[in-house]
């Protein structure tokens, strides 16, 4: 069985997709799934579920809920008679292996993938495409009203972005440097305000003879960053600026 949180919310068992229609629902599972093997308490469940707005019979509307997702997963116990879903002393524990969530098992090749950057960068590019294989869409993107599940989506999407970055990093560590060059336009043309993103792009386009248009990438950039955001361009951004200028050969 699969639990997938990046993108829309689905259960994944012997080849068959069960979708999650109720959002309340929804939001349990993706509560749970965010702390496989660990109970997650009442009054966290309900805030995520009701926010400030207290109900009166929030335990037995929360025991409701429970009981919808259990009915849920039924016919994928059935065959194994485990139970998914168990009731803590303190709450609700979803009974599945971290690497059965995409989620977790997106972090494990992120933090895997990121470690071998510099030291190993052909064995980073395999893990960290495998790492962004796992997404479908935009993390937890229907299940995002708690304010548990929002600060979740915002981690996990920014990570997403980290890796993309790091992934770049790797393939011009190990001469890619012509291939990338459309995508990280793509990239940087959606996260303008993303100097890490600046910094590869102007590195790759150096490196593939394109020394005017890599400044063109600073001068964007700070221009951006000034009218935007009341910010100068950041100490390793400027730096490379000034080595591309004089076209130091550490850049190669």
């Amino acid at each position: 069985m699969q639990i997938e949180l990046l993108g829309a919310m689905e259960i994944r068992s012997n080849g068959r997709i069960y979708s999650i229609r109720a959002k309340k629902v929804r939001t349990l599972l993706a509560m749970m799934a965010l702390s496989p093997g660990r109970p997650v308490s009442y009054e966290q469940l309900a805030d995520e579920l009701w926010g400030p707005r207290s109900l009166a019979n929030s335990r037995n509307a929360l025991q409701a809920n429970i009981a919808r997702l259990r009915r849920l997963f039924k016919p994928i116990t059935d065959a194994s008679g485990e139970e998914i879903v168990r009731t803590t002393y303190s709450g609700y524990q979803l009974e599945v292996p971290a690497e059965a969530i995409d989620s977790h098992r997106f972090l494990e090749l992120a933090r895997r993938g990121t470690s071998l950057v510099t030291s190993a960068p052909h064995e980073a590019t395999g893990i960290l495409r495998e790492a962004l294989v796992q997404w479908r869409g935009p993390a937890l993107m229907d299940v995002q009203d708690g304010v548990r599940c929002r600060a979740a989506a915002t981690h996990l999407n920014e990570r997403r972005l980290t890796v993309q970055e790091d992934l770049i990093a790797a393939r011009l560590a190990v001469g890619q440097h012509q291939e990338i060059v459309h995508e990280l336009r793509l990239l940087a043309t959606e996260n303008p305000g993303r100097e890490r993103l600046s910094e590869l792009l102007m590195l790759a386009l150096y490196r593939t003879g394109q020394q005017s248009e890599a400044l063109s990438v600073f001068h964007h950039t700070s221009k951006w960053l000034g009218s935007e955001l009341g910010l100068s361009p950041g100490r390793a951004l400027r730096q490379l600026y000034q080595a591309i200028l004089v076209q130091d050969c550490m850049l190669d």
